[in-house]
């Protein structure tokens, strides 16, 4: 992710605003459990693209505002969203110099490690059955990972070319 001319704040925050809708739309029955976490993905990817703007802060955020859409115990997934946000500012340095792959491996980590930090408050709060089917949105979310960056780059480039 090379470092560059610097995305608009009103850019980064629509993009995370849209990840928060493809994350809360409805889904047929079943069906949830292949939803990649949008949310997730798109603040690793603004963590690493811009340290310097987005971090613990926006994670908390967006948390704040998935918990009062989906009617979770307030602060549950501000929890988990900071946490990933955290993580990822720990491995940002390294991070930057990995190819794609190794990097949609560390995706899959931190998005896999943040999973099961959320179904252990969600057995927490009430009965509920844990599978490993619950790392699956990791898995899709790593394996979309060098699309989606590939993608961003791409986007980004032409919108600040046009300033």
């Amino acid at each position: 992710m090379p470092s560059g001319p610097r995305a608009p704040l009103a850019w980064v925050w629509f993009t995370l605003l849209l990840a928060l809708c493809l994350q809360v739309m409805p889904l047929a029955e079943g069906w949830q459990i292949w939803r990649p976490d949008w949310l997730g993905l798109m603040l690793i990817y603004w963590c690493m693209a811009t340290p310097d703007r987005v971090g613990v802060f926006h994670g908390f955020v967006l948390g704040i505002l998935l918990d009062l859409i989906e009617g979770a115990p307030l602060g549950q997934n501000a929890l988990t969203l900071s946490l990933l946000a955290f993580l990822s500012a720990l491995v940002y340095p390294r991070f930057r110099t990995y190819s794609l792959v190794q990097q949609a491996l560390l995706i899959l980590v931190l998005l896999g490690l943040v999973q099961l930090v959320e179904q252990w408050l969600r057995t927490l709060f009430g009965p509920f059955s844990m599978h490993l089917a619950f790392l699956l949105p990791s898995l899709i979310g790593a394996a979309l990972w060098p699309w989606l960056v590939t993608m961003f780059q791409a986007l980004e480039r032409r919108l600040l070319s046009h300033d």
